[in-house]
């Protein structure tokens, strides 16, 4: 049983960074990104290892993602503002 969840965790984790490397808007991007995140935590998880579990719940669903879209919005904003 324990094989099979970490076969499974492992299929996510492989699809999540495919599906990041392939979709090329920025916003998604970062939503795959989050999306990539919670799959390696549960990966994690599955392995006991809760505690890096935990950190790569923080930091690459919550905080990178929230950083990548921060970044994009400040771009945008700055290509919008030159233009005008």
């Amino acid at each position: 049983m324990a094989d099979a969840m970490i076969a499974v965790a492992l299929l996510l984790v492989a699809t999540a960074a495919t599906a990041a490397v392939v979709v090329r808007d920025p916003v998604r991007q970062a939503l795959v990104l989050a999306v990539l995140g919670v799959a390696l935590a549960l990966l994690f998880t599955v392995l006991q290892a809760p505690d890096v579990a935990l950190s790569q719940l923080a930091v690459g669903s919550a905080l990178t993602p929230l950083l990548l879209l921060l970044s994009v919005r400040k771009v945008r904003r700055q290509r919008k503002g030159r233009t005008e």
